[in-house]
């Protein structure tokens, strides 16, 4: 191994670059291993991000990027492909080679497994939507339409409804809904279309609409689904930290790694942050949790120092008092 840190930070988002600051600022020696494939990266901006709002998420990172440099943090394009540990020691593969670490930071986030309709891929992260924090201001007044798969679709359609009058939920794959839901959808004008949707339309480079299997097509500006966020943890398993389901009314939302409040996993040493451990987590989420989760690093390692400090002054006392005899 040709180099040590005291914190290695996996992942180059909101989370992994605020969490490396807050490290670099106390003296650490930390290095940020960044892939370069943040889940934001088709949108074209960061909303709901206080001073940074219609920040280009591109630009945010760069910014961070260069904060973390500044305070004397390592960062570094490419991947970690293996983890191990070596006693009290982290062993990660960066690159081809080795680095050691005394503790992990895991901000790797997650990826977005998209409902299965020709077209809508294309389109994810303009107008084929599925948070109304992120883009619902865009798209308010617009006709805006609610891909249902399962019970989140009701969530949705109420949210998107307090932006445009214009919903449609489209009942695809889900359950017909509940006599209570119905009717709160037809009091708040809300049509329900039965009936798969078997493509996305797009005309002058936006979408245009979807169509049905019956050849029918509604008219739309936004379509909204339900991705499941799946958590980028693989590297986690072979030091025994796995991902946990979340699921609402029986439909699986998202997987994580479960932490406590401070990032810290059941395994010692080992912390998360942002997408990674809270799916729901926005871009401003994820840099305040970074930041607790920083300080909660350095803390456990300033009481480790102290306990290393007070151990070897002990036994230089023990060997002077030996001397003496």
């Amino acid at each position: 191994m040709n180099e040590s840190y005291d914190v290695v930070v996996i992942g180059g988002g909101a989370a992994g670059l605020s969490a490396a600051v807050a490290l670099a600022r106390s003296c650490r020696s930390v290095l940020v291993v960044d892939a370069g494939e943040p889940r934001n990266s088709p949108a074209g901006h960061v909303h709901n991000f206080l001073t940074r709002d219609g920040t280009p998420p591109g630009d945010l990172f760069a910014a961070g990027r260069a904060e973390v440099v500044r305070y004397g943090g390592q960062v570094e394009a490419g991947k970690v492909t293996a983890l191990s540990r070596d006693g009290e020691l982290f062993l990660a593969e960066v690159n081809g080679r080795g680095v050691t670490a005394r503790r992990l930071l895991v901000a790797t986030g997650l990826r977005d497994e998209l409902p299965d309709v020709p077209g809508l891929a294309e389109r994810w992260g303009t107008d084929v939507l599925h948070c109304p924090y992120c883009h619902g201001w865009e798209v308010r007044d617009e006709r805006v339409g609610i891909l249902a798969t399962g019970p989140a679709a009701v969530h949705q359609a109420l949210l998107f409804r307090q932006l445009t009058p214009h919903v449609t939920v489209l009942r695809h794959t889900a359950a017909p809904f509940a006599a209570e839901q119905a009717e709160q959808f037809s009091v708040l004008g809300i049509p329900v279309i039965d009936g798969l949707v078997v493509q996305v339309e797009t005309s002058a480079g936006r979408l245009a609409g979807a169509r049905l299997a019956d050849g029918t097509t509604v008219a739309l500006d936004a379509l909204v689904v339900t991705p499941k966020c799946v958590a980028n943890a693989d590297l986690l398993a072979p030091l025994g930290l796995v991902t946990v389901e979340m699921s609402v009314q029986g439909q699986v939302l998202a997987t994580r790694i479960a932490a406590q409040p401070s990032g810290a996993t059941s395994v010692p040493g080992i912390y998360v942050a942002g997408n990674v451990t809270d799916p729901q987590a926005q871009v401003i989420t994820s840099a305040g949790a970074g930041l607790m989760t920083g300080a909660a690093i350095n803390m456990d390692l300033v009481a480790e120092d102290a306990r290393r400090a007070v151990t070897q002054a002990r036994a230089r006392k023990n060997v002077e008092a030996a001397d003496r005899h």
